[in-house]
């Protein structure tokens, strides 16, 4: 029997949901609370029905009975012009916003580019006015994890954070084998000067996509054909310069992210260079910046739709009384032009 909707003018319920998605009140309510009793299929058709009957949770009454904001900061260790350069943290903020909301929970932005930015991020989640924090793009030491683990601020990480993991949440793509699989991708195609854009030094995490370059060249690995990039396109194009002039004879390049590996793609056609017959150059994330140059970059796909979904199902687990979790997930190679 096909469920009836809500009539004309009346707010939908939690049981309007649950007669939409075939599943029962309680079903409903450990799914919109992140618990981990519900199986992925209830979850999925909870989510599908809140959207069809147009269901909000009354935010403000359930944090007055639980003692909660009803929101989550999303903490991004960037600055605003970077926040519009890369596409990666928009596509990371429509997930985590959509899946928030799916749970009636608002997002909080809280930008922490510099030091101040930080201080006052920092202050406002010590007002007690969100529940927990999402890490993005941090490029900042992790002391303050300590801070928020002493006043029991439940955090997780975009990515894998080099300390404090074990009382910190993660989800974050496999960024080690991903570097490896390129690395291996660009070997397939007879290239025997390999070098790197890497990741900014203070990148939490960034550190496995060099790790995965170094690994997999082996004892072929020349640490002098690393440069490293701040993950912006000019900073891509810059390193592509300086790698060109230092070592002419390079025939294939890992960047860290699509964004380099396109300025890296342009430096090389500023010098005559042509890509990819005369040098191969692969990226990571398959973003929009992957087919904003020609050739199109050959890339790892990351799954960023789940990434954000896992991120807000286990920081909600933590919400809940919950220990912290840790997840990877796989990357896919994605060939194009550029190799």
């Amino acid at each position: 029997m096909t469920p009836s909707p809500p009539t004309p003018g009346r707010r939908p319920t939690i049981d309007d949901v649950a007669a939409e998605a075939g599943v029962s009140r309680g079903t409903v309510s450990r799914a919109l609370n992140g618990n981990h009793w519900v199986s992925p299929d209830a979850q999925r058709a909870v989510e599908a029905a809140v959207k069809k009957t147009g269901y909000r949770v009354n935010a403000y009454a359930r944090g007055l009975r639980r003692r909660r904001a009803g929101s989550v900061a999303f903490l991004l260790g960037e600055d605003l012009d970077q926040m519009f350069a890369d596409p990666n943290f928009a596509t990371l903020m429509r997930g985590a916003s959509e899946s928030l909301a799916a749970s009636g929970m608002s997002m909080v932005l809280l930008l922490a580019g510099s030091a101040e930015e930080q201080a006052r991020a920092l202050e406002f989640i010590g007002t007690g006015q969100i529940d927990g924090v999402m890490f993005v793009s941090w490029h900042h030491d992790l002391s303050v994890l300590a801070d928020l683990n002493r006043a029991g601020v439940p955090t997780i990480f975009c990515g894998t954070p080099d300390a404090g993991t074990s009382v910190t949440g993660y989800v974050t793509a496999d960024d080690l084998d991903g570097s490896v699989q390129m690395v291996k991708h660009l070997l397939s195609r007879g290239r025997t000067r390999i070098a790197m854009i890497a990741p900014p030094r203070d990148a939490v995490g960034g550190n496995l996509r060099l790790q995965g370059y170094l690994q997999a060249l082996g004892e072929g690995a020349d640490e002098s054909l690393v440069v490293h990039g701040d993950y912006s396109r000019e900073s891509g194009r810059v390193a592509m310069l300086e790698l060109l002039a230092a070592h002419p004879e390079i025939d294939g390049v890992f960047a860290a992210n699509d964004l380099m590996a396109a300025g890296a793609i342009e430096a090389a056609h500023s010098l005559g260079r042509v890509v990819p017959d005369d040098i191969s150059i692969g990226g990571f994330d398959d973003s929009a910046a992957a087919l904003s140059v020609e050739p199109a970059v050959t890339t790892m796909r990351q799954p960023f739709a789940r990434i954000t979904n896992e991120m807000t199902r286990l920081l909600l687990q933590q919400i809940n009384g919950e220990p912290p979790a840790h997840m990877t997930l796989r990357t896919e190679l994605v060939v194009r032009g550029s190799t």
